[in-house]
């Protein structure tokens, strides 16, 4: 009877092959349904979640199971990754998790590769299922063009004051030959629906030139 946790790789025998072959297509299926769930991807990337787990079960029983050679043969392929656009944290967590199963499949460990596929996907779901932080709606970027004129220090406070819970000026540039400030700020609001009264009192503010207001880039953007 074939024993689903460990192996002998001296030989490998057709019956290991094409069970491990086929729990690695499944999982790695299973981990692209997972990771794609309420997240826009490519069908490139999904596809190569789906297949990375055989590839990476293949090279460890090409190498007898040896982990050592087998990570070693599979970090040549890592750097195809500084010739691609950088992932954001999801993206590399999935694809580190579909490299685990290869070589968990890899060495016949097919009931700890299922189990370890089962949980870290389970928490995929429920993290994505978790409402938004409310709050983070609220943050919102702010880009103000203003005269020379006008004191670029304190000419919105009392508006800022009056609409937001807090406030930080985090740059502020020069344009038009210098004859204008570019004024960068992030801010808080204190009611979303007054979102447009404090734009229309920043308008009187600034002489009606160029007023921006977009949100904050999220955590879920950022890449490693």
């Amino acid at each position: 009877m074939l024993d689903l946790t460990t192996a002998d790789f001296t030989t490998i025998t057709t019956g290991v092959l094409l069970l491990s072959s086929l729990v690695s297509i499944i999982l790695g299926v299973l981990i692209a349904v997972s990771f794609s769930y309420k997240n826009k991807k490519s069908r490139g990337f999904l596809m190569t979640l789906s297949a990375l787990p055989f590839i990476v079960q293949i090279v460890i029983m090409l190498v007898n199971g040896n982990v050592g050679t087998g990570v070693a043969v599979m970090g040549a392929f890592s750097l195809v990754r500084f010739r691609s656009v950088p992932g954001n944290a999801k993206d590399i967590c999935s694809i580190f998790l579909a490299m685990a199963v290869g070589l968990s499949t890899g060495t016949a460990h097919l009931i700890l590769a299922s189990i370890v596929t089962v949980v870290v996907c389970a928490l995929n779901l429920v993290y994505t299922l978790i409402p938004e932080n409310k709050g983070a709606s609220s943050e919102k970027e702010l880009t103000v063009v203003i005269p020379e004129s006008l004191d670029y220090a304190q000419v919105f406070d009392d508006i800022f004051e009056k609409y937001t819970q807090e406030n930080e000026l985090i740059q502020v540039k020069t344009v038009n030959m210098g004859s204008l400030y570019k004024l960068r700020y992030t801010l808080r609001l204190k009611d979303r629906t007054k979102e447009k009264e404090m734009l229309d009192e920043i308008r009187v503010r600034n002489g009606n030139l160029e007023v921006i207001c977009s949100r904050v880039k999220t955590c879920e953007t950022e890449q490693l």
